[in-house]
């Protein structure tokens, strides 16, 4: 029987719980997603994420942190990153003597932000960011916004590979959102289902197109909560159309594929019947994701009456003993391929550190 850990977790607190270490130790649970609530200052993450390493070293830790509005710690010494926005706004100003600006200028600040993210990320012990965002900048998302670079899918492509070139210079991979785009939609999929009606041929050639020329350096996507009805009917994270048939066959994406979070009103819904979380998680393993997020549910009620995260846990492993599902030897290959495969620099050495100080001056 293969081995398969696809579940990512969240924690209520500061320190691990008992309950923590038990749901942590169950061989179906691979990561965990920290939020700003598992935050007090730089002593109390890292020795939290110690913790995590000592009760499964192979365990993948994870947050959303993006620099902008999605930056989960902020105190303590950590760098305030600029919105990807204002990258983007880098590249289009006319270059001078007084000012970084223009393509050049932008891609080498680019190239710092994912260096110092990562950087700073990985001297408290935290594996991954779900960075950067790929989605376009319409003008019209709210959830989006200036968490995106540009419009232009090029720009896009360019500046994110710049971070994800940073990130890798700090040995943190990379993580491509929201495939094949969230920008053009208002809708926000964390509270209802967005529907964008664009036809295939339109999304491959605009939001789509940095995944394709982006194929030789990502190290995994995140798919939209999103349903794009002219080529499924399903969200593209619930959809093998989206994730096996253009996403790997079309677009050539060879690496890891994480679902967004099971929790968001956007996965609640399938073929216009509402779903529990087992039921979405194990459809969105079927199409194609790796491994699966439930976010903020550590101290939520499941409608069984028991917390949701058991539930999923429980949910999930009766799925496989019926053969709802099957474990993937590729997904967790693929699960451990984005884990640090370098050690990283403590705190106080990485604040004297001639990169990372070259990094600071181009964030300024």
């Amino acid at each position: 029987m293969s081995f398969h850990a696809p579940l990512i977790i969240d924690i209520a607190g500061l320190s691990l719980s008992k309950v923590d270490r038990q749901r942590l130790q169950h061989p179906l649970v691979g990561g965990l997603i920290l939020f700003a609530r598992n935050w007090q200052d730089r002593a109390q993450l890292t020795a939290l994420c110690q913790d995590i390493k000592k009760v499964r070293s192979d365990l993948l830790i994870c947050v959303d942190h993006e620099g902008g509005r999605v930056q989960r710690f902020r105190t303590d010494g950590f760098t305030h990153l600029p919105p990807m926005r204002a990258l983007g706004e880098m590249w289009m100003a006319v270059p001078s003597a007084q000012a970084k600006a223009g393509p050049l200028d932008a891609t080498n600040a680019a190239t710092a932000c994912g260096y110092v993210l990562g950087a700073e990320l990985r001297s408290c012990g935290v594996d991954l960011s779900f960075a950067p965002v790929l989605d376009l900048d319409y003008g019209s998302s709210s959830v989006i916004g200036d968490r995106a670079f540009a419009r232009d899918p090029r720009v896009v492509s360019l500046l994110a590979k710049s971070v994800m070139h940073g990130l890798l210079q700090s040995g943190m991979a990379n993580c491509g959102k929201h495939f094949p785009g969230h920008g053009f939609v208002k809708a926000d999929s964390h509270t209802s289902i967005p529907v964008d009606r664009r036809s295939l041929k339109v999304i491959l050639a605009d939001d789509a197109a940095p995944y394709r020329w982006l194929n030789t350096v990502a190290a995994s996507v995140m798919p939209a909560h999103v349903i794009y009805p002219k080529v499924d009917s399903r969200p593209a994270g619930f959809s093998s159309v989206w994730l096996n048939d253009i996403l790997r066959g079309k677009l050539g994406f060879g690496g890891l594929v994480f679902s967004d979070d099971l929790s968001m009103a956007g996965a609640r819904v399938l073929d216009g019947q509402t779903v529990s979380f087992t039921q979405a998680a194990v459809a969105a393993l079927q199409a194609g994701c790796d491994m699966v997020l439930l976010c903020n549910q550590s101290l939520v009620t499941s409608e069984d009456g028991g917390n949701a995260i058991d539930a999923l846990i429980d949910g999930l492993t009766e799925s496989q003993l019926k053969g709802f599902w099957q474990a993937s030897d590729a997904s967790e290959l693929r699960r451990r391929a984005v884990l640090p495969k370098t050690p990283a620099l403590n705190w106080d050495d990485l604040m004297v550190q001639d990169a990372y100080m070259h990094a600071l001056d181009w964030i300024a």
